[in-house]
């Protein structure tokens, strides 16, 4: 039986949704254990040989020979951002004792995508959007709001990580999705991760780290690279052929939910109270951003029919 685009698109957002879930795990496992630079290299080197696997064995290393300029421009300039939205990622990974908290507040970047939508495809809010919007605000500031008077102490340490790693990926995603479809998920893919290990690589021989690490911490990114470098990306970036972002933003709301089961499970902690009701209210508000989306195309559709 041949499946509708649809019901692809769904089935490759829901893997990258599991998979992007895990990753919050099995890399805050790792990033107890070894440096973020360190960490980078194992993890995108395993990450550049399966996808280089993948793509070898579907046949989609070939496409490389038909790239333009504009098109290594493009895998250029999202190498960049990759690099940049990875990094402070993993950056607040590592400052945060509970991933599931990350993952709440990582909430924030359909935000972001909407604000850019916004300024650079001259696309309009409606009511579920700007309400969606502010939710999604509200829930940030209840999760990382901490006490304090001055700016500098009024949110937990590591949540500007968060937002810069949102800007970054927002910025990313747009390019992403008006390409994906002419270069493939597959190459995309694989320039990610040539990008990231190169970069990863490179700050780990001008500082000088040390390369060794526990068998722990070599579990886990063994494991999370499979999910994250090469399951999450591939399945993100083939659910973008078949699905607007608007629903992929649906289904990606949900990975909190996994992450603070997952967090629990694997370091037995789970957020203050306060903290998971931010969640919630987050997560509402990425699902009233969606709604918003699908039903500003669907007006567009019958004004054009």
């Amino acid at each position: 039986m041949k499946l509708q685009d649809t019901t692809k698109g769904y089935l490759f957002a829901f893997i990258a949704v599991f998979a992007t879930s895990n990753v919050y795990i099995f890399s805050k496992a790792a990033l107890g254990e070894v440096s973020l630079p360190v960490f980078g290299f194992y993890w995108f080197l395993f990450g550049l040989i399966w996808n280089s696997i993948f793509a070898a064995k579907t046949g989609k290393l070939k496409q490389i020979k038909s790239l333009k300029n504009r098109d290594f421009l493009i895998l250029f300039i999202l190498g960049l951002l990759e690099i940049s939205g990875t990094s402070f990622f993993f950056l607040s990974i590592s400052t945060f004792s509970n991933p599931a908290i990350v993952s709440f507040l990582g909430n924030i970047n359909p935000v972001i995508v909407t604000i850019l939508g916004f300024i650079i495809l001259k696309e309009r809010y409606n009511k579920p959007e700007v309400l969606g919007i502010v939710l999604i605000i509200l829930g940030a500031f209840i999760i990382s709001y901490q006490g304090g008077t001055s700016l500098s102490s009024m949110f937990i340490n590591g949540s500007e990580y968060i937002l810069y790693s949102g800007i970054f990926y927002g910025i990313s995603n747009i390019i992403t999705k008006k390409n994906v479809k002419r270069l493939g998920p597959s190459i995309l893919a694989l320039s990610r991760n040539i990008f990231l290990f190169v970069f990863s690589f490179s700050v780990l021989i001008i500082q000088g780290l040390n390369w060794g690490m526990s068998w722990f911490a070599l579990w886990n990114i063994f494991i999370g690279s499979i999910l994250g470098p090469f399951l999450t990306i591939t399945a993100g970036y083939q659910a973008f052929k078949y699905l607007e972002v608007s629903r992929v933003s649906i289904l990606g709301s949900t990975k909190g939910i996994i992450v603070l089961i997952g967090a629990y499970v694997y370091f037995g902690r789970f957020p203050e109270v306060y903290q998971v009701i931010g969640g919630a209210i987050s997560i509402a508000g990425v699902i009233l951003i969606s709604v918003g989306k699908i039903l500003l195309k669907k007006k567009a559709q019958k004004v054009k029919a």
